[in-house]
């Protein structure tokens, strides 16, 4: 018979005291942050009848309900927008099932904002402006990139010019496997991921104009080269990702499109095909107010603050 688990100090959290009384003080400072700008704290579903259709991300569902734990509050805040909320944030629970690791945790805190009649440019700076109040002080200013430029430096590729077959070669050496079947979206992932993430200038980076293929729920734009580029941008604290942000997609009929696409290949890597949320789909019809709005984790960041190793040191408990 296996030995029968020891729980005599399996009971006690994970996170020291002194880290949890810190973890309070940053969701305050998150609330002043907002309240001092004007920016509506909105209490949110966990539960949904719908999740997203990404093929990256795997969604938990509730068994016998039909309905699924969020794996972030964007669906229901783009509802909000749509009727008329103006700039809302959320500290939210999600949840993402398979996402286990040192900096990852199944049920984990986001810290979620939009601002209607924004850019993302305006949010850039909003977000460093926040980061500065919660206690980071890297030596440099905030520094901005494009995809492209970093790209360059790093690989000698133009990511929005480089073949497939370029992209799947390079990766394949990174990789040490075949990845000649892969997609633009997986192969860009994948180089940008273990190549790029690591020689990042330290302290806080923001990474803008991604390629098309990345484009997930943000609109197109042209760069500067006259490129199609998706108006999307990730923030990286000392080579740490932290925030996911976009000029939002308004337009119903390409969201469906891109949905559809997800679900093309989520059937092509073996998995269940996530039905669209018509809701989301109306909000857009009736009428998302053009913005910008970005979602940052909190765990990570509070780990960066305190010096942890392990996102279970910043969390009570993690199971």
């Amino acid at each position: 018979m296996p030995d029968p688990i020891n729980t005599s100090t399996q009971w006690r959290p994970t996170a020291p005291h002194e880290v949890l009384i810190k973890r309070a003080r940053l969701l305050a400072q998150v609330r002043e942050f907002f309240a001092l700008r004007r920016v509506l704290e909105v209490d949110l579903p966990v539960l949904g009848e719908r999740t997203v259709s990404d093929p990256h991300l795997d969604s938990l569902s509730i068994e016998g309900s039909g309905q699924y734990l969020q794996t972030s509050p964007e669906y229901f805040m783009k509802r909000l927008l749509a009727a008329g909320c103006g700039p809302i944030y959320a500290l939210a629970k999600a949840f993402r099932a398979n996402d286990i690791g040192r900096q990852h945790n199944p049920e984990f805190t986001l810290l979620e904002w939009y601002r209607p009649g924004w850019n993302e440019g305006q949010l850039m700076a909003e977000l460093a402006e926040l980061l500065l109040s919660v206690g980071c002080t890297p030596k440099a200013a905030a520094h901005r990139v494009t995809y492209r430029d970093i790209f360059l430096a790093t690989v000698n590729i133009d990511p929005h010019q480089a073949s497939l077959t370029q992209l799947t070669q390079l990766a394949s050496e990174i990789a040490q496997r075949n990845m000649s079947g892969e997609s633009r979206a997986t192969c860009l992932d994948l180089i940008f991921s273990f190549e790029i993430e690591a020689r990042l200038p330290p302290g806080i980076v923001f990474v803008h104009d991604y390629p098309e293929s990345l484009c997930a729920l943000a609109q197109l734009g042209v760069d500067t080269q006259g490129v199609t580029v998706a108006r999307r941008f990730e923030v990286f604290l000392d080579r740490t990702e932290l925030a996911n942000g976009y000029f939002e997609l308004l337009d119903a009929d390409e969201q469906r499109r891109r949905f559809s696409e997800d679900n093309r290949q989520r059937k092509a890597l073996g998995k269940a095909e996530i039905a669209v949320d018509e809701k989301l789909l109306a909000a857009l019809d009736a009428g998302l107010p053009s913005c910008a709005g970005v979602a940052l984790g909190i765990d990570r960041l509070l780990m960066h603050l305190v010096g942890a190793q392990h996102i279970d040191e910043v969390i009570a408990f993690t199971r």
